[in-house]
C-alpha cells in the first residue's frame, strides 16, 4: 500500500497499520518521509516522558499510570526504548515484558524500540513513533527511556511533561544533581515508598529544589510519592501531569517547547538527509583515508561537503 493509504488506515484505528508505519520510520529512508508527512499534520498528543536510574520500577509505573488513564477513559499510546541486544542490535524487550497487565486494553498501544547505543536515553525515531501513535487517535503518550541513568537528557527536549523516578535507598543521595535530572524534571516521584528512608529523600528533593531558585517558567516541580505496584499515588501523578499540561496551555510555555522542539527535529532531518546523500563510493575511500591516518576527519569532511 501507498504511505497515504498506511496512514489513513492507521488513522482510522487499525494497529497493524500503526506498527507498520513505525517500522517504516525505523529504518528510514524515502518512504519513512513520506509516512511522516502525512501523518504529522495530525500529531497532536500530550507526550509525558519518563526516566530515571535502573530499578527505579519505572515499567511498573508506566503501566499503573496507563491503567489510571484508561479509568479516566482516556486511550493511552507507550513508547518503551529498551537497550539493545549485543547480537541482533533489537530492543532486549524487558518493559514489554513488565506491561503485560495492558496487553488485552484496546486501548492502549505499547511499541518497544532498541536504543541501539545512542546516548541520552531514546532511540533515533523515538519522535517519530510518537508523532505516528499520536496521529493514530493516542491523545497520552507515554515515552519510557532506557533507564541508562546520567545521560538521559534527550527526554527533556521530546516530551512535553517529564517525570523523574527515583526510589529510596539507592545508596547516592546527590544522583538527581550529578544526572542533570533536577533541571528536567516538571515531576519528581519518589516510587517504592514503602521502603524506609522514602520521607528523607523526599526532603532532599524538595531541598535541592529550593535552592534552585524559581524556576523560569513559573512551575514549581512536585515530589510526589507512589508504590507502582500497587498504583498507590498514581492518580495524584496522573493529576498533576494534567495540571501541568494545563500550565503549558495558559502561560503560553507549550508556543516555545514546540519551537525548540521542531528545531531539534530539523536538525536531526538535515543530519539525517546529508548523510544519507553523501554516502557513495567516495565515501568509502576517504574511510579508508581516515583509518589509515592519511586524511583528517575534517579535511574529508570538508571534501564531501564542497568545502
Amino acid at each position: 500500500m501507498s504511505e497515504h493509504e498506511l496512514v489513513t488506515r492507521l488513522r482510522n484505528g487499525e494497529r497493524r497499520a500503526l506498527a507498520r508505519a513505525i517500522s517504516l520510520v525505523e529504518q528510514g529512508g524515502p518512504a519513512a518521509r513520506a509516512v511522516m508527512a502525512a501523518a504529522y499534520p495530525y500529531a497532536h498528543a500530550h507526550r509525558v516522558g519518563i526516566t530515571g536510574p535502573p530499578g527505579a520500577g519505572k515499567s511498573t509505573l508506566v503501566t499503573s499510570l496507563a491503567q489510571e488513564w484508561r479509568r479516566r477513559g482516556a486511550p493511552v499510546g507507550i513508547v518503551a526504548v529498551d537497550p539493545s541486544s549485543p547480537f541482533s542490535g533489537g530492543a532486549v524487550l524487558g518493559d514489554r515484558i513488565r506491561m503485560q497487565a495492558l496487553g488485552g486494553d484496546p486501548g492502549v498501544f505499547i511499541r518497544s524500540m532498541a536504543s541501539r547505543g545512542r546516548m541520552g536515553g531514546l532511540a533515533r525515531a523515538t519522535a517519530d513513533a510518537v508523532s505516528l501513535i499520536a496521529a493514530a487517535g493516542f491523545p497520552i503518550v507515554i515515552i519510557e527511556t532506557v533507564g541508562a541513568g546520567q545521560d538521559e537528557v534527550d527526554i527533556a527536549q521530546t516530551a512535553d511533561t517529564t517525570i523523574v523516578v527515583e526510589v529510596p535507598g539507592m545508596g547516592d543521595d546527590v544522583q538527581s544533581i550529578k544526572a542533570g535530572m533536577l533541571e528536567i524534571a516538571d515531576i519528581f516521584v519518589v516510587n517504592k515508598a514503602d521502603r524506609p528512608g522514602v520521607d528523607q529523600t523526599v526532603r532532599q528533593l524538595r531541598t535541592m529544589l529550593q535552592l534552585g531558585g524559581a524556576p523560569a517558567d513559573g512551575w514549581s516541580p512536585p515530589v510526589l510519592t507512589a508504590i507502582a505496584t500497587t498504583g498507590e499515588g498514581c492518580a495524584q501523578i496522573v493529576d498533576a501531569v494534567e495540571q501541568h499540561w494545563q500550565h503549558l496551555a495558559n502561560d503560553g510555555v507549550q508556543a516555545s517547547r514546540m519551537r525548540a522542539l521542531a528545531e531539534r527535529e530539523l536538525a536531526a532531518a538535515v543530519q539525517e538527509l546529508i548523510l544519507e546523500r553523501l554516502r557513495g563510493p567516495r565515501w568509502e575511500e576517504l574511510v579508508g583515508e581516515i583509518a589509515s591516518r592519511w586524511r583528517d576527519p575534517y579535511a574529508a569532511a570538508s571534501e564531501l561537503l564542497g568545502g
